[in-house]
């Protein structure tokens, strides 16, 4: 029996509207956030989405976009499962840093190497402020996409992967960079490849997913949405024009 998996970055954070870097730290969603969080919500819906799990990090951007999309969904009673391994990528001493600020104080070439490559890890924390949240040593002093990957990889196979196996449809409301590890493992795509792959707020991606854990390709519900609608108009505008004559 196929099942649906829909992944789903937060909608704009407060970080991401100042331009800098967050990783662990919880910021909330600006009001734009929360806009594009109801509207892919409407989107799902519009699609006939009907999901069995739905899964999010420990910080508030990704649970209120949930949230939110559930709701607008008449799906708020799903269980929300939370897992720290679904946090964003820890971007260590950066964190809190601008990135034009930071471009100026490492250079422009780090910088992007910290950003995009899998292995390149950016300069670490001295240390990790205690968090309720968080086990002691669970919270890494910083990570590369590779050591988010590792982390992410133990819930998808534990408990994502066996549910779509048996057929139950996914939401996963994460993170830019838990998300672009979660596709690189999905698809296949190489260590070089990945830096290429980029994950917008609040624009959902779909897959399709058999029994035997073989994925469709990947769609954008937003592309498909604004195709359809495009076509509607066109389908309108002809049968305006057929009743002038």
């Amino acid at each position: 029996m196929a099942a649906q998996l829909v992944l789903v970055r937060h909608g704009e954070s407060t970080a991401n509207r100042d331009n800098e870097f967050t990783g662990w730290t919880d910021v909330p969603l600006t009001p734009k956030g929360q806009q594009q969080a109801h509207l892919v919500g409407q989107n799902l819906a519009q699609h006939h989405f009907i999901f069995d799990d739905v899964h999010t990090s420990y910080l508030q951007r990704a649970i209120m976009t949930a949230n939110i999309i559930l709701a607008e969904m008449d799906q708020s009673w799903l269980p929300l499962h939370k897992t720290w391994r679904l946090n964003e990528r820890h971007y260590g001493a950066l964190r809190g840093l601008n990135k034009d600020a930071a471009r100026k104080k490492y250079g422009v070439e780090a910088v992007a190497l910290w950003r995009r490559s899998y292995t390149a890890v950016p300069p670490l924390l001295t240390e990790t402020t205690p968090d309720r949240r968080y086990p002691a040593g669970i919270e890494p002093q910083g990570e590369s996409l590779a050591m988010a990957s590792e982390r992410l990889l133990p819930y998808w196979q534990a408990v994502v992967a066996p549910a779509l196996k048996a057929g139950r449809n996914q939401l996963i409301v994460a993170h830019g960079s838990t998300l672009r590890a979660l596709i690189k493992y999905i698809e296949n795509i190489s260590d070089e490849d990945i830096d290429g792959l980029e994950i917008a707020n609040g624009d959902p991606i779909f897959y399709q997913v058999d029994a035997q854990l073989n994925y469709s390709q990947r769609q954008d519900i937003h592309a498909i949405t604004t195709q359809q609608s495009h076509h509607e108009k066109e389908s309108h505008l002809g049968d305006k024009h057929l009743d002038t004559h």
